[in-house]
């Protein structure tokens, strides 16, 4: 395993889910729930192909020509679908309060996730995980999402730092390539849920977010 030279770093960008919080496998199971009630079969792996290419599963609603606004209806249940998962399912990480905790007192960080604004706050109502951060950047805030390198560009323009100076935490091929693109250099999280896409260009790999205090202080 590599080691990130603590003096270049000034700066953590996070991703949310899947790195903070458990909740990746959720929202897919919420997509798929919806699709399903249109008659589309969702399978796991076609999910996490899209979504390395930053492509939407309601496409192949579409593609079998399932009107435009019952597709629209769809969404909106599933987005009700994820947030009773959220509200009612496990999706904490052990150790990342710990981890922010040590790591806020020598690096400024963010969080760069896809999220809604409307399940991020859901998912940090009660956490507490945001008072270690500087700013977030949700959806809404960017025009192109990840794989596209705009949200941690745009990071990098907040923090007004220079991509060397910083390190992002992802655990997606998409998630990778954006920071890559962006010139960051990126630590992988181990995830299941993700855990077979292509990490060709990682500066890091993780077994757990415990390990990233003990290598970043190497």
């Amino acid at each position: 395993m590599s080691n990130v030279n603590p003096p270049l770093k000034k700066y953590i960008l996070w991703d949310n889910d899947g790195v903070l919080v458990d909740t990746e496998w959720w929202y897919f199971k919420a997509t798929q729930r919806a699709l399903a009630e249109l008659g589309v079969v969702l399978e796991e792996q076609t999910y996490l192909e899209r979504m390395v290419l930053g492509k939407s599963s309601w496409d192949l609603a579409a593609a079998m020509g399932v009107d435009t606004n019952l597709v629209s209806v769809k969404r909106q249940h599933r987005d009700t679908y994820y947030q009773a998962y959220l509200a009612h399912e496990n999706i904490d990480i052990p150790g990342v309060e710990r981890v922010l905790t040590s790591l806020s007192k020598t690096y400024k960080m963010a969080i760069v996730t896809t999220s809604r604004r409307t399940d991020f706050e859901l998912i940090h109502k009660n956490r507490g995980l945001v008072r270690f951060m500087d700013f977030v950047l949700t959806r809404e805030d960017y025009i192109a999402s990840k794989p596209d390198p705009e949200p941690y560009l745009l990071a990098l323009s907040r923090f007004g730092a220079r991509a060397k100076e910083c390190l992002v935490i992802e655990d997606s091929q998409r998630g990778l390539q954006s920071a890559i693109s962006a010139g960051i250099d990126c630590a992988i999280v181990y995830n299941k849920f993700t855990s077979n896409q292509n990490f060709t260009g990682a500066r890091l790999f993780l077994d757990s977010i415990g390990e990233l205090t003990r290598v970043i202080d190497a």
